[in-house]
């Protein structure tokens, strides 16, 4: 008992717990659409877009929300802009600009002129995360979650039958650009914590364990966000007894969990066979 107690006694080791559980039952919610729509490419893509907006925010001292959106619309609009060259095509340029402006923010975050602590912003600092920045994910993992909540009728309509959608009162275009800001709010709630790199992690990784278990969206969507908070509670539990970062711990429980649901998958699967 007091080795499962103890790590909470610390004020940081709470903190970052309650940081997990918020972006896990935010992430695992949201990452069953995610799933369920084949976005879990762009949702790394939106990640790396918008890492140079996050920089220039922390450096400028402005909310970290604000910088995401400018990024996020500066990698929609080069896209728009490069997709119309005939010879370069829209996949090709996807990548070119997501590649140039991850470039850009790691250069604007590890140079030896900028301030300590930016790259933060890439590799997370989940024992680092403080009350204001709980305030700020509980703020927009409310926002996230209310917002799936009013479109969870247009959202299982457009995912399920896209091309009949319209006859439903549905409108696809809205439901995914509703999407793809959605996922730029999960990031931003979870890159204080995990960073750039690994935030993707928390949102694909026990979305897509729980697909492998579940049929039904809403009880995927429990399933998930369960995952998510379980792999925060262990990765925690390693990093504090086996002194290795957090971000990293939580990730590496969370692939971990994935591949013991694909072989309990398989083995269902052999038996029925």
């Amino acid at each position: 008992m007091h080795a499962l107690v103890e790590p909470w006694r610390l004020g940081f080791m709470q903190r970052a717990l309650l940081e997990l559980v918020l972006l896990g039952v935010v992430g695992g919610v949201l990452g069953c659409w995610v799933v369920l729509y084949e976005l879990s490419y762009s949702a790394e893509s939106l990640a790396h877009a918008l890492f140079p907006g996050l920089v220039v925010a922390a450096l400028l001292g402005v909310p970290l929300v604000l910088g995401g959106a400018v990024g996020v619309v500066v990698a929609a609009v080069a896209v728009v802009i490069f997709g119309r060259t005939p010879e370069i095509g829209r996949d090709t340029s996807v990548a070119v600009v997501i590649t140039t402006l991850f470039g850009l923010g790691v250069v604007l975050g590890l140079s030896p002129s900028s301030p300590p602590g930016l790259n933060e912003l890439l590799f997370g600092d989940l024992l680092g995360v403080s009350t204001a920045d709980l305030v700020v994910a509980a703020v927009l993992g409310s926002v996230v979650l209310a917002t799936l909540l009013l479109l969870h009728r247009q959202l299982l309509v457009v995912g399920f039958d896209r091309g009949s959608a319209r006859a439903f009162g549905a409108r696809p275009l809205l439901v995914d650009l509703v999407l793809l800001g959605l996922i730029a709010a999960a990031v931003i709630i979870g890159v204080q914590a995990l960073g750039n790199l690994l935030v993707v992690a928390v949102i694909v990784g026990p979305a897509a364990t729980a697909r492998l278990l579940a049929r039904r969206m809403v009880p995927m969507m429990a399933l998930a966000a369960g995952c998510a908070v379980a792999a925060g509670l262990i990765g925690l539990y390693l990093s504090y007894y086996a002194d290795l970062a957090g971000g990293a711990s939580v990730a590496g429980v969370l692939v971990l969990g994935y591949l013991v649901a694909l072989a309990v998958r398989g083995g269902a699967l052999l038996r029925l066979g």
